[in-house]
């Protein structure tokens, strides 16, 4: 027994065992907010609604109990990219537009406190009630556009609040913004930007989110787009941004899905 103690004493002066149980307590957190631990069986939105591996793996199913539908490999992405920032002393907060249950954000506080850091918020931007009807007189990319009609997509801001509690991770270090983008971001009170993950499903709610975040964003920063190449509308706010910067970033792909890019110095 003693022995055991010295040696467990010995490995948390190295870092190994520090290392071991981050990862372990980052690997379950990721395992319980996609809902993989106990196989949690999706909405009849798509498919059977039945729990299957593969389509939960690339966030293809709506989970009913799960706290986020973003699907393993974007889970890890975003885990990634947050540790990354951390670890490369990037400087900024975190922050996720479009969080339904907010899974992805629960993730990143989870993050810092993992890796003890105290300095830094993730910032939690929601209507909490779904997603707005299409403009199409300003937006005309999302005409036609029915996401606000899935009452699945509002959760309450009380609801994702709890949901932080659940795992202990609700504190001052998570502020929450309120309201449709268009009337929260321009003027929300954020310094400086490390991550930014945008998920708004709409043309609307991609182009608002970049135009009023973008320069936010710190040089070697990081911007994840979740259903890049599943709704046509968001692909095209990031393209038609992009080109109004006259800028070119390579875009990685995570998972068929979802694309990320890092900031450079020039944009």
């Amino acid at each position: 027994m003693k022995s055991a103690l010295i040696k467990l004493v010995q490995n948390l002066k190295d870092g190994s065992e520090v290392e071991r149980l981050r990862d372990w307590y980052l690997s379950l957190m990721e395992s319980c907010l996609t809902g993989v631990i106990y196989e949690d069986n999706p909405l009849k939105v798509f498919g059977s609604g039945v729990f299957e591996p593969s389509v939960r793996e690339v966030g293809m199913d709506w989970p009913s109990t799960a706290h986020t539908m973003i699907g393993v490999k974007r889970m890890a992405n975003l885990r990634l990219l947050a540790e990354t920032v951390i670890a490369n002393g990037i400087p900024g907060d975190f922050m996720e537009t479009g969080v339904w249950r907010g899974g992805a954000c629960i993730l990143m506080r989870a993050v810092l406190n993992a890796y003890h850091v105290t300095d830094r918020r993730v910032w939690v931007a929601d209507s909490f009630r779904g997603v707005p009807p299409p403009d199409s007189g300003l937006y005309p990319a999302d005409a036609g556009a029915t996401y606000h009609t899935f009452e699945d997509l509002s959760v309450s801001v009380e609801t994702v609040r709890a949901n932080f509690e659940k795992y202990g991770l609700l504190d001052d270090q998570v502020v929450f913004l309120q309201g449709w983008f268009k009337d929260t971001l321009p003027k929300a009170p954020i310094n400086r930007l490390a991550l930014l993950r945008l998920d708004g499903d709409l043309y609307e709610s991609t182009i608002i989110a970049l135009n009023a975040l973008y320069d936010k964003l710190s040089p070697k920063g990081y911007v994840i787009v979740d259903d890049y190449h599943l709704v046509p509308n968001c692909k095209k706010a990031v393209g038609d941004f992009l080109a109004a910067r006259k800028i070119s970033p390579e875009l990685s792909e995570i998972d068929g899905i979802g694309v990320f890019w890092q900031k450079t110095s020039l944009g």
